[in-house]
């Protein structure tokens, strides 16, 4: 009896508000009841199951994310709608799910119950979520996703190069990263909400990883080791080490005589590719992920050019950018590049693997050229080229030239830049063409252009009929015979072999002047196997300088 009325004393202490113990515990009892309760019925609601339960999830969104790597992927680590709609911190969370309450009255009073009625609030609903991830700094990604974790050596380099961006800026993922797991609808965005769902946020930026440090360091270390002079001492033993070394696909090779040693020149490894229908406004578009990030000042080089093999693969296998597909047409052509400089004169030498003949089924006689199994074009442009610093002589490419997917019936339109048109045509609004081919300024205004540099410098070589042509593109292609340049090219055991020789000063007013401790932007491209128009291989824009080590195309002295 002791005890029980000790007990009975004990649960009738008076706590806060009068309270007793016994009436405490009794509510803490309860609470821990409803709280699981409550908290087990909250996380039944962020299945996967209860998410598609209904028809609109399960016959829209959920279709399009069983397409993607968060449903399947090698490591069958799997995302489900919870993981990136759902907050992990308890708060937000309940906070999130009395918001779905507006969810389930619009499935109540039917306003996405159809495919069609969903698709025509897609993008409004699309916009919700970004906006929401965009406020959070993509708090749900950054569960999985983290900067402090990514090794940067596994990363392609345009993903490396915006990761780094974003850490430096202030950037979250969904600025880049919409439509990855749904139809991507950020297309029909306006380019001021673009803008302001993409700013950076200047308080979000960290500091560099210790592992992207060290990467950049080693990056640094090699391209410092990668400008030396190739370790050889005469002309042979660096046909020898080009043809067994340097372009990967000529392993035994025999050597290819050159017409002077180029021993001292340092190798600069570029690898064409085919680009199809790719075209300026393509790269300027929507449809092109890395679009801004140029707009900005980002070179293609920067993200691409450790994946050119793979981009002209897609390419030519008709993946993307390609409607006419050539069967057995290779998609990349690894090239060595040197560059020499004396008083008067530029030299180049480009070293590369010839190729069996592919038929092109739409040809008679399945050549387009059958006069020339090669040519090369060299081209060069200041700065004053608008994008040349970024993307090379691909400002020349449109979607409108001939050949491409825009060309007009019966006209005949060259490569251009934008600088002689009047506007072009990027995005295609209102079924509206691209490019600018009857955009054209008025001839007074392009020779003004021309006055002000805003030209492409381009020298082409023809191999079969051995013609060496100079010219520029700005309103045009306009080519003419009497050439400043000279070419040296031998087809032998397998290799091409082409050098150039091309005067640094020139009275001709289409010819750029070389002035030796400035750089200039530098591309060419190479029609193999009888090619023609856009069917060749090209390269991204490169910098070509003169005893320079910030440069990709070095001319060393020689």
């Amino acid at each position: 009896m002791g005890i029980t009325n000790k007990l009975k004393s004990l649960f009738s202490n008076k706590l806060i508000l009068g309270t007793t113990i016994g009436t405490a515990l009794i509510f803490m009892l309860a609470g821990i009841i409803f709280w699981g309760g409550f908290n087990t019925a909250m996380e039944a609601t962020n299945t996967l199951g209860f998410c598609i339960s209904c028809h609109e999830m399960e016959e829209n969104v959920f279709q399009e994310y069983k397409k993607t790597i968060h449903y399947t992927n090698r490591s069958g680590v799997r995302a489900t709608c919870s993981d990136c709609h759902v907050p992990d911190p308890w708060v937000y969370k309940f906070v999130r799910k009395i918001k779905a309450s507006n969810e389930l009255l619009h499935k109540v009073l039917g306003s996405i119950n159809t495919p069609e009625k969903f698709d025509g609030k897609r993008l409004k609903l699309a916009k919700n979520v970004w906006h929401n991830m965009k406020d959070t700094d993509s708090r749900e990604c950054r569960n999985c996703h983290d900067y402090s974790t990514m090794t940067p050596e596994t990363q392609k380099p345009r993903a490396r190069k915006q990761h780094m961006n974003a850490m430096q800026a202030g950037n979250t993922c969904i600025d880049c990263h919409k439509g990855i797991a749904h139809k991507a609808v950020h297309d029909q965005l306006t380019d001021e909400e673009l803008d302001k769902l993409t700013v950076p946020k200047p308080e979000r930026a960290i500091p560099l990883p210790p592992q992207w440090v060290k990467f950049i360091e080693e990056q640094a270390a090699a391209k410092e080791a990668n400008v030396q002079p190739a370790a050889t001492n005469s002309a042979e033993e660096v046909a020898i080490a080009l043809a067994t070394s340097v372009v990967a696909d000529t392993a035994g090779a025999a050597p290819v005589a050159s017409s002077f040693d180029w021993s001292t020149a340092p190798v600069r490894n570029v690898t064409l590719f085919y680009p199809g229908e790719a075209s300026m406004e393509w790269v300027l578009g929507r449809k092109h992920g890395g679009a801004r990030s140029f707009k900005k000042g980002d070179r293609c080089v920067d993200c691409h050019d450790e994946e050119t093999a793979d981009i002209g693969q897609k390419i030519v296998s008709g993946e993307k950018l390609e409607s006419q597909i050539i069967p057995g047409k290779r998609g990349s052509i690894p090239v060595a590049v040197q560059a020499m400089h004396d008083t008067e004169n530029l030299y180049l030498r480009f070293q590369w693997a010839d190729t069996e003949h592919t038929p092109v089924p739409f040809v008679a006689g399945g050549k387009m050229d059958s006069k020339n199994a090669m040519k090369l074009a060299v081209m060069l442009a200041t700065d004053e080229v608008e994008y040349a610093d970024r993307a090379g002589c691909w400002g020349t490419c449109h979607a409108d030239l001939n050949t491409m997917p825009y060309a007009p019936q019966g006209q005949d339109v060259t490569k251009y830049l934008t600088e002689s048109r009047t506007d072009i045509e990027i995005r295609g609004r209102n079924d509206k063409p691209l490019g600018g081919w009857d955009q054209r300024k008025t001839d007074d205004e392009i020779t003004a252009e021309y006055s002000a540099g805003r030209y492409m410098d381009i020298i082409r070589y023809k191999a079969g009929e051995g013609i060496v042509e100079d010219g520029a593109i700005l309103a045009d292609r306009v080519m003419h015979k009497n050439s400043i340049g000279e070419f040296n090219a031998i087809n032998q055991n397998g290799q091409w072999v082409v050098e150039v020789k091309r005067p640094l000063k020139s009275d001709k007013p289409d010819d750029i002047n070389l002035v030796l401790g400035q750089v200039y932007n530098f591309g060419f491209a190479i029609h193999d196997d009888y090619a023609n128009a856009r069917y060749h291989h090209v390269s991204l824009g490169y910098k070509l300088g003169f005893d320079s080590g910030d440069v990709e195309i070095n001319a060393v002295k020689r």
